[in-house]
């Protein structure tokens, strides 16, 4: 018998009597869980089935029953869920768990590193590259590939970095996820190739590894030496994985491989959410586990104590319509509750205006701004709720990353369209110009210096000849290709959309696709600013609304005091494992939700349960009717097929009214001016 096989003893105190009454504190589903003996288990845990407090109760268990704190490791998707879920182990049973390993993958990773890295070549002081950091690094050994200026542009810092994690991540090769991603730098694979060498190489050389080192190293570890992964094996006798949907292939074989004679996995996760394909989660993981473990136990936990049972039949409905899952059926325990409704809005401004009205009405129920979430497929879906929210003063804030006008992408082509409406804006000039080959901080501002002084600085500008600044001749033909467009974008002042498609199609499309990383996403964003941007007559217009997208005080809309004072909005993505009494669903229509991209439509109908099921008392699926498209004409747009594949008895129709125009203007009256600005009359 190996030592991983040694039965537990139990000492007098822990064999003798529980703490814990299990039977009274879970549900029949969960105490299957929490009793079963070991072996390979897969638990399949449905929205608000008690996820986490069945995982809870097992560790407490296990550690009743006598099985060593340090035998045990945890492996969450978060730290802090890891910490939290341990607090409570802690809180149930009277004493410290502390020495439970819990923590991310990359967290337990590094511990493991630390103690047996220098069997790779690493010490145990080995340092750690932020995603910052990694970046740099990357574009540091592109320079030592090509050190020379290229010819053609080639994939910058932070799509390398993207595409290098992408293939240790998912195990797949460099040519499949360059297809897939970037097939515009397909040529570019053995650059590509050559940068990740030097990359590597750069790391050994100064003792350092990336967040994708803690895996990779890791799982070397367990395939290169046996004893390491026998005394592994022998130490962690009980492996429990939340979340399992969500792991890649790496992270699968790490798990199997940490495994020992008993074979004691509990793995937890739900196929119906598995929904981050497009960050390397492997959704074959969980569906193929009786496969891979043909003994294993598998559990289903249905008793949903989070939704109203109209919001559950309706998720159920519409996750029905997969094919590839494990079937499922969630059964609510609370009762009541009004059926979701399906709002339609004659265009996007009035979905923005029904949701922050339906608000407005909420608070006035008596729900806090905290508990109402707006959820969306994509973050550029924001936009016209931003707006909207920030007109009638409604604090919100944005989980899906900055708001809109705040990110990178956004700010770079507004700076172009700032510079036009004054030339004397030193940060837009600097943040436009730089974003051009060859110019750099110290060239752009040889160039400010030779024409922000002008008593007409636009004109100044234009009529500037590169050959008097003394720029190189690669800076030079940049500085021209930039007055060419200044030029442009000077002509189209009155049409502000098509401002923003003339900076797109002079260069900045190009530059997102091979400096950014999410480059669909961000080109989608900023066409959807065009649309936006179509609807005002003048730049200066449109540049006030965007400019005045501020945060907000909430002077006309307070939350009590100790209360969360925010609206959420968040895509889907970012609101996995969030609830809210109440949530909005916008723009699912067609080719927004799910996303015209959309390669896997079981995967976009797993994203729209995953909204669902983050309601607790209602739920609101908005589209608009009419949309407007980039010839800025209205188009007829048609609701998302996970609305018309409902069954028509689960859900009420709200059709939102245009309002019409008040002509009659109330009576002026005369402004008084405050005290401190009227003149003093002498002593």
């Amino acid at each position: 018998m190996s030592e991983g096989s040694k039965p537990v003893r139990l000492s007098p105190e822990k064999a003798v009597t529980k703490r814990v009454d299990y039977a009274s504190a879970l549900n029949p589903e969960q105490l299957a869980v929490v009793m079963h003996p070991g072996g390979p288990m897969l638990v399949l845990a449905g929205a608000g089935s008690g996820k986490t407090r069945t995982v809870v109760y097992r560790v407490a268990r296990l550690l009743e029953d006598g099985v060593e704190p340090s035998s045990i490791l945890m492996l969450t998707f978060t730290n802090r869920a890891a910490r939290e879920m341990l607090t409570r182990v802690e809180t149930l049973l009277g004493r410290d768990a502390s020495r439970v390993m819990g923590g991310t993958f990359h967290s337990v990773g590094n511990r493991i590193l630390r103690r047996y890295g220098e069997r790779l070549g690493y010490p145990s002081n080995y340092g750690i590259l932020d995603r910052e950091d990694a970046q740099e690094l990357m574009g540091q050994a592109a320079s030592d590939v090509l050190p020379q200026v290229p010819d053609k542009r080639l994939p910058g810092a932070a799509v390398l970095l993207e595409v290098y994690s992408f293939v240790i991540n998912t195990g797949r090769s460099l040519e499949e996820v360059v297809s897939w991603k970037y097939p515009q730098f397909l040529t570019d694979q053995e650059f590509m190739q050559a940068v990740f060498r030097r990359y590597l190489e750069r790391k050994r050389q100064a003792h350092l590894m990336d967040y994708d080192d803690l895996l990779l190293n890791w799982l070397l570890l367990l395939r290169q030496h046996p004893e390491v992964r026998q005394a592994l094996a022998t130490r962690f006798r009980h492996i429990l994985v939340d979340e399992y949907q969500d792991t890649n292939k790496l992270q699968a074989e790490i798990v199997d491989l940490m495994l020992g004679a008993e074979r004691n996995l509990m793995v937890v996760g739900d196929d119906a959410q598995s929904i981050y394909a497009f960050r390397g989660a492997e959704y074959a993981n969980i569906l193929t586990f009786p496969q891979r473990y043909p003994d294993c136990t598998v559990f289903h936990l249905n008793t949903n104590y989070r939704s109203l049972p109209p919001i559950l039949e309706l998720a159920n409905a519409s996750i029905a319509h997969n094919q590839k899952q494990f079937p499922k059926h969630l059964q609510p325990v609370r009762q009541g509750g009004e059926k979701p409704a399906v709002v339609a809005a004659p265009s996007p401004e009035l979905q923005a205006a029904f949701v922050a009205q339906r608000i407005l009405e909420l608070l006035d129920e008596g729900v806090p701004l905290g508990e109402i979430g707006v959820l969306y497929r994509n973050h550029s879906h924001s936009l016209e709720l931003e707006v909207e929210l920030t007109r009638r003063s409604i604090p919100y804030e944005v989980r899906s990353g900055l708001r809109f006008f705040e990110q990178r992408h956004v700010k770079d082509v507004l700076a172009h369209l700032r510079f036009v409406a004054n030339p004397r804006d030193e940060v837009a000039f600097f943040r436009m110009a730089k974003l051009r080959p060859r110019l750099g901080q110290r060239l752009v501002a040889r160039v400010w210096e030779a024409f922000h002084t002008s008593p007409e600085p636009l004109t100044a500008f234009l009529q500037l000849d590169p050959a008097s600044l003394s720029l190189p001749q690669a800076a030079a033909h940049s500085l021209q290709e930039l007055q060419g467009l200044v030029g442009k974008l000077t002509r189209l002042q009155q049409r502000p959309g098509e401002m923003i498609r003339e900076v797109l199609a002079s260069g900045y499309r190009e530059y997102v696709r091979s400096q950014l990383d999410n480059a669909a996403s961000r080109l989608d964003d900023l066409e959807q600013l065009a649309i936006f941007a179509d609807g005002y007559d003048s730049l200066p217009a449109f540049l006030d609304e965007v400019t005045l997208m501020n945060e907000l005080s909430g002077e006309d809309v307070a939350a009590l005091e100790g209360e969360r004072e925010r609206v959420t909005l968040s895509t889907v993505h970012q609101a996995k494992g969030l609830e809210w009494r109440v949530v909005f669903v916008i723009w699912l229509s067609e080719g927004r939700f799910p996303t015209a991209r959309a390669e896997d439509v079981e995967e976009e109908r797993r994203l729209f349960y995953v909204a669902c099921t983050r309601a607790k008392d209602e739920l609101y699926l908005c589209y608009p009717l009419v949309a407007r498209d980039r010839y800025r004409m209205d188009i007829i747009t048609e609701p998302s097929r996970f609305l018309q594949e409902l069954p028509e008895e689960l859900y009420q129709r709200l059709l939102v009214e245009a309002p019409q125009e008040n002509l009659e203007l109330e009576a002026g009256g005369n402004y008084e001016l405050p005290a401190f600005l009227k003149p003093q009359k002498p002593n």
